[in-house]
C-alpha cells in the first residue's frame, strides 16, 4: 500500500492547528536509526486509507518526492467525537531485519464448530490480534484462525495455530502459549448443568441413611 507524504516544515500547536484546518494531517516517521522527520498528509486520502484493515497491519510505502519509504503505522490520534485525525505515527522498518507487530485474527468456521452446534456454546474470542515476528515482505495482512473443530472442553491456544511461511508467533518465541479462542456455555446452560437432579446411587456412602434393621422396635425404653 502506498500514500504520499510531505516534509512539515513548522512545527508546533499552533502550526498542527492550523495544517488541521487547511485539510492537512500532522505526523511524524521515525526508526530504522535515522533522525524523526515531521510529515504531514492529506486528510481525505489519509482517513480513507485507516478505514483499511490492512492499512494498520502492513507495510506501507509512504511516497516522499518520488523516494519510497517503507513503514508501519505505530499510533493514530483521533477526534473524541468528530471524524477527524490528528496525527500519525509510522516507524521506519529494515527490509532486512524482522519486525516486531501485531496482525488481526480472522475466525471462521465457528458456526459449525462441535463447542456451538452440539454443546450450544457461544465463541469467545480472546484474543483479536496477535503479535508476530517476520521480515517486512513476509508480513500477512491477517491470520485464519479455523473453529472447525473447537469444542467445550478444548479451547485454541496459540500453539494451535497454523502461522504463515516465515512468520513466528511472539509468544511461542518467549515461552508462552496463552489462549486465543475457546467456547463458552452461557450461564443459564452451566445454572441449568449445576441444578440437575442427583439419584442416590450418585450420593456417597458416608451421606446415604443406614436402613432400620430391628422390625420398628428401636426407641427410648420406658
Amino acid at each position: 500500500m502506498e500514500i504520499t507524504i510531505t516534509k512539515r516544515t513548522v512545527q508546533g500547536t499552533g502550526a498542527s492547528r492550523r495544517l488541521r484546518r487547511s485539510g492537512r494531517v500532522p505526523g511524524i516517521l521515525y526508526g530504522a536509526g535515522q533522525d524523526a522527520s515531521a510529515i504531514e498528509f492529506d486528510h481525505n486520502e489519509l482517513y480513507h486509507k485507516l478505514r483499511q484493515e490492512a492499512f494498520h497491519s502492513s507495510v506501507i510505502n509512504l511516497s516522499l518526492d518520488g523516494v519510497g519509504h517503507a513503514a508501519v503505522l505505530r499510533d493514530v490520534q483521533m477526534h473524541p467525537f468528530r471524524q477527524l485525525v490528528l496525527h500519525v505515527d509510522f516507524q521506519r522498518v529494515d527490509l532486512l531485519k524482522k519486525m516486531h507487530t501485531k496482525v488481526p485474527l480472522h475466525y471462521i468456521n465457528g458456526d459449525v464448530s462441535p463447542g456451538v452446534k452440539q454443546s450450544g456454546a457461544i465463541v469467545s474470542h480472546i484474543l483479536t490480534e496477535i503479535e508476530v515476528l517476520c521480515l517486512p515482505q513476509d508480513l500477512p495482512e491477517f491470520i485464519e484462525v479455523d473453529l472447525h473443530d473447537l469444542t467445550v472442553a478444548h479451547p485454541f491456544h496459540v500453539a494451535d495455530l497454523k502461522a504463515p511461511a516465515g512468520v513466528e508467533f511472539a509468544a511461542l518465541h518467549k515461552g508462552e502459549n496463552p489462549a486465543v479462542v475457546a467456547a463458552v456455555l452461557p450461564r443459564a446452560a452451566r445454572a441449568e448443568e449445576d441444578s440437575a437432579p442427583v439419584s442416590v446411587a450418585d450420593i456417597p456412602a458416608t451421606n446415604q441413611k443406614a436402613p432400620n434393621t430391628d422390625g420398628g422396635k428401636s426407641g427410648s425404653k420406658k
